[in-house]
């Protein structure tokens, strides 16, 4: 691996953090995660040098939120623990610590998949909850606790008392709260984690309170003043806190090699039968003076490692393969299981088939039995096969929801219906004609065209332009507002008729034609009749229109309801003509424009309209396809990529100096 592809790597992992931690929307699995992780430590391995403070192997993934309170120092820091995937691994750390301490015991405990908190208590009374945060400062969540059955108000211990848990939520809370949310037609939580971390969270405790969440204590963090007994043996630590009332994870002491690897079994063997989900397994060095002796980190604390168990599978009969048309009008497979299994915590009965070519791969058709595994712990899929189907699985060809023909784009694996007025997508299409990219017609959003397409004004682009026909009754049900908003998105619909005509080329949502292709291919043709005139070789030979994009084009233009559209348009006084925008040049034509950091007068809007303006093409990225890089202050990686590829780098002045 190269230093582009660690730091490309290091921003995937940084991405994944923060959907977990911090957006409790996490895409993929703990276990894919976990593999990413690998490959950064093996890189940083072989090379040391490329280790930073800000290095995934070097912080905690979370962020402080002040949702649910205000922010706090934690008094011990609340780090992860080092994840180890193998037994071998697991025995390794073992008899590493062993060569240091022969009498050494082990606690081998499960890990809750849910939320970190830690409990201060002063004198038996507790004064204080905290989330993890970023390890070093968390939230104050202390009202959200205390209606928590497993948090107690007091307990009998003296002095300073500071214990460390996990709040998870139970797979019945989790579904009740998932049947309510299916009952008043609102989204459903993905799994019970990101329910439990939302729940801790909320500013109203009512809530929290209605949702049902627990707690295990895992952990004493620090005790003193005459609780000091606490901290001595770990296991005999919690034990103590369970004689007191206090909710503690399951825990097992062991002695030798084999207990704790028939530990680590017994708990994994136990995940499908508990009421609430796991991640794995935590071994802890028992005796907790002999903890520091082992180096952390500013990510992991000392004496403790955690073994991963591999993604949890269950076998299924599939039913049947139900097909549907999603809103950007591509096909969606889903298997339907002939009985519900328990996955990560949740009842399903269906799983994602990705696409035609998948189900073809894998054999998959109606009658068979195959592997369902969780992918992000959220998204059912099947991974396997174990008994063929006697038939093979055949795709619709055509659309499921308005019977237009089905097209598949070449070298690509998706099954696409290419009818803008087909229902499932009408609301996303007539939504992005007259967006910001395209028409541009002003105050008409999403919620509006939604409304007039459910209540039968639009049944494509063409039915924008006739609302205005019935005005008085739109007023009069008050669907666009009262008469003086209503009038003010009838008079901007109109308007937008004069629009340049690759605005509304744009609007089409031809496949792969998006607003920058869309002004190209109106600076190439003087009008979209006569871009519906050109066959696919001539479309190849305009600037960055490839052979997918160029057939893409003209099948659109060869689609009969697209054509009864096309002309409906026409029909209503829509521009079809390419404007030619005063002042425009061709000087720089041909030419390929990277601009990065702050120009001294230039916004980036300003310069990228310059540039086009004058017959350039501007582009994000720098590659050796770029002619130039305008470069202003503090331009970055930008501008260190072109030094390295010797592309020519000029200011903001010698851009105006080209254009003059």
């Amino acid at each position: 691996m190269n230093k582009e592809e660690y730091l490309k790597l290091c921003e995937t992992i940084d991405y994944h953090m923060n959907r977990y931690y911090n957006d409790d929307a996490p895409e993929i699995s703990d276990y894919e995660y976990d593999n990413l992780m690998l490959k950064v430590k093996e890189a940083e391995k072989e090379h040391p040098e490329w280790i930073t403070p800000d290095s995934p192997t070097q912080k905690i993934g979370g962020t402080t939120k002040r949702e649910a309170g205000v922010t706090v120092t934690h008094n011990v820091p609340m780090l992860s623990i080092q994840d180890v995937f193998t037994k071998e691994d697991v025995i390794a750390w073992v008899r590493d610590v062993r060569n240091t301490y022969p009498d050494a015991n082990f606690s081998v405990e499960q890990k809750i998949d849910g939320l970190s908190m830690s409990l201060r208590y002063n004198d038996g009374k507790l004064i204080l909850a905290e989330t993890r945060g970023n390890g070093l400062v968390g939230e104050d969540v202390t009202l959200n606790a205390l209606v928590i059955p497993d948090v107690l108000k007091k307990i009998d211990f003296p002095g300073y008392v500071e214990l460390r848990g996990e709040v998870y939520m139970s797979h019945d809370d989790f579904d009740r709260f998932n049947a309510l949310q299916e009952e008043l037609g609102k989204k459903l939580a993905a799994n019970p984690r990101n329910l439990a971390a939302g729940t801790l969270r909320q500013l109203d405790s009512k809530i929290t309170k209605e949702r049902g969440l627990r707690m295990f204590v895992f952990n004493v963090q620090d005790a003193h003043d005459g609780s000091e007994g606490l901290m001595i043996d770990h296991c005999a630590g919690l034990d103590m806190l369970s004689k007191a009332g206090v909710a503690v994870v399951p825990h097992k002491l062991c002695k030798t090699e084999q207990e704790i690897l028939d530990a680590i079994d017994e708990i994994g063997e136990s995940r499908g039968d508990l009421e609430y989900d796991l991640d794995g397994a935590v071994i802890k060095i028992d005796h907790i003076e002999y903890r520091d002796t082992f180096s952390g980190s500013s990510k992991y604390s000392a004496g403790h490692i955690a073994y991963k168990y591999p993604p949890e599978e269950k076998e299924v009969e599939i039913e049947a393969i139900e097909v549907d048309t999603g809103r950007t009008g591509k096909m969606t497979f889903r298997a339907r299981f002939k009985e519900p299994v328990r996955l990560c915590g949740t009842n399903v009965q269906r799983a994602t088939l990705h696409n035609a070519d998948f189900i073809k791969s894998m054999n998959i058709a109606e009658g068979c039995k195959a592997i369902c595994r969780k992918q992000g712990e959220i998204i059912p899929a099947i991974v396997r096969v174990t008994v063929p189907a006697k038939n093979e699985y055949i795709p619709p060809s055509v659309c499921p929801v308005c019977s237009h023909a089905l097209t598949k784009e070449e070298d690509t694996c998706d099954i696409y219906c290419t009818n803008p007025s087909c229902p499932a997508q009408l609301k996303r299409t007539v939504a992005y004609f007259a967006g910001k990219d395209a028409m541009d017609i002003k105050s008409f959003g999403e919620t509006y065209v939604a409304t007039l397409v459910e209540e039968g004004y639009i049944h494509d682009y063409a039915d924008i332009y006739d609302l205005k026909n019935f005005r008085d009754e739109l007023i009069e049900k008050g669907i666009m507002g009262k008469e003086k908003n209503t009038d003010k998105i009838l008079d901007a619909i109109e308007e937008s008729k004069a629009n340049d005509a690759y605005k509304l080329l744009t609007g089409l949502a031809i496949r792969n034609v998006g607003a920058t292709t869309a002004k190209g291919l109106m600076k190439r043709y003087e009008s979209i009749d006569d871009l519906m005139r050109a066959d696919t070789a001539e479309l190849e030979t305009v600037d960055d229109i490839g052979g997918i994009t160029a057939q893409c084009i003209h099948d659109f233009f060869s689609d009969e309801d697209n054509i009864r559209i096309l002309t409906k348009l026409k029909d209503r006084g829509l521009n079809f003509n390419a404007l030619k925008e005063e002042g425009a040049t061709d000087k720089l034509s041909g030419l390929t424009i990277v601009v990065t950091g702050t120009l001294p007068t230039l916004g980036r809007k300003e310069v990228s309209d310059l540039i086009e303006k004058n017959g350039g093409k501007v582009t994000g990225s720098v590659s050796k396809k770029t002619d130039l890089l305008v470069a202003g202050e503090a331009a970055g990686s930008k501008l260190t990529k072109a030094q390295e590829l010797g592309i020519r780098i000029i200011s903001e002045a010698e851009l105006l100096d080209m254009v003059r």
